[in-house]
């Protein structure tokens, strides 16, 4: 299983600093200090607001990634369990951005071409996700595979107990 990012929308305030965050992270140099023409400004998530929630919409990192079965040229690969996409070979036909049922890819200019854009989980960083590291409220999480399973026991054992199966006690 590969591990992805998760929002909480309880926690999360829409300050944006993941965003930002997510810019440095995959700048070259230091984007406080370069001249606004050198940055690419291409965060790898987006932040919704509405009325009554707020959360980033992140590449959840599919075991099976519809956008990597759509590509038709091999530009999205799963390595190291981590779904990525190889920007020198993007056509920009966002055959993934219709496949992705998480709405977690979007459409970027770098240099003169269009091309697919989503979360790598910073796969280039030692300390991981940027986004989670800065997030003020502590909205975002890494989450992998031991979480998933201890989340699903949890939930299967409360049930169980619900249903009468296993005591309360």
């Amino acid at each position: 299983m590969n591990s992805f990012v998760i929002g909480n929308p309880d926690k999360c305030i829409g300050c944006r600093t993941c965003y930002i965050a997510c810019v440095d992270a995959h700048s070259k140099g230091n984007m406080f200090l370069s001249k606004e023409k050198d940055i690419e400004f291409n965060p790898r998530l987006s932040v919704i607001k509405t009325a009554k929630i707020t959360g980033p919409i992140q590449c959840r990192q599919c075991e099976d990634a519809p956008c990597l079965s759509v590509c038709p040229n091999g530009s999205i690969t799963n390595k190291n369990d981590v779904v990525i996409i190889n920007k020198d070979n993007c056509i920009g036909c966002k055959s993934c951005a219709m496949a992705c049922p998480f709405g977690a890819i979007e459409m970027a200019v770098v240099g003169d071409k269009v091309i697919a854009n989503k979360c790598d989980l910073c796969a280039s960083r030692e300390n991981g996700p940027a986004c989670v590291e800065v997030c003020l409220t502590g909205g975002l999480k890494l989450v992998n595979e031991d979480e998933v399973k201890d989340s699903v026991s949890k939930k299967l054992i409360l049930n169980l107990k619900d249903l009468g199966f296993i005591s309360k006690g």
